[in-house]
């Protein structure tokens, strides 16, 4: 099963979930309990912590789910916060850090990319969480279409339609019989 979190980043090979981790995750768990998939890949956008440039294609099996206030020693948490998934023939070039935020200030990047985690995307730890709840195979495939800094979101904006087509057509070639 392939999913995006769709709202202007849809694919005619992919199931949309939603944006943010709530939705993602209450959207995909539908899904996967109507169908149980063999594998879950996700497609979409990413912000690069500075180790990816714009227009580069990411293969991630890996995720977290990760908050600044980690980085600040305010903030602690019970929970595991990072799974990397196995058996998926899917690439792990980097951990993606999933919030409901948006990285728009650079402050804490070294502090990400010094432990692996390179890119940000805000549905694929849902994906990941949901995917070792069902033990499914689970991997994603990212566009970088903006660095984690304080010109994100016009970036982001600037450079999805063609983050977009590269996506699609990587997609396309990578993955057998869509």
């Amino acid at each position: 099963m392939i999913v995006s979190a769709g709202r202007g980043e849809e694919f005619d090979f992919a199931l949309p979930i939603g944006v943010g981790l709530v939705e993602a995750t209450i959207n995909l768990t539908r899904l996967v309990l109507l169908d149980r998939p063999d594998f879950l890949l996700f497609v979409g956008s990413a912000g690069s912590y500075g180790e990816f440039q714009i227009g580069d294609i990411v293969e991630s099996r890996g995720a977290t789910q990760i908050e600044r206030s980690l980085w600040e020693g305010c903030g602690y948490t019970p929970l595991d916060n990072a799974i990397v998934s196995e058996g998926l023939e899917i690439g792990h070039q980097t951990l993606v850090n999933s919030s409901n935020y948006i990285t728009s200030c650079p402050d804490y990047n070294g502090e990400f990319l010094k432990r692996g985690i390179g890119l940000e995307n805000m549905e694929f730890f849902a994906l990941m969480k949901v995917a070792q709840e069902y033990a499914i195979p689970a991997g994603g495939i990212f566009v970088v279409t903006n660095f984690c800094d304080e010109r994100a979101h016009e970036s982001y904006r600037a450079h999805l339609p063609r983050g977009l087509e590269l996506l699609r057509s990587y997609v396309k070639r990578r993955v057998k019989g869509i």
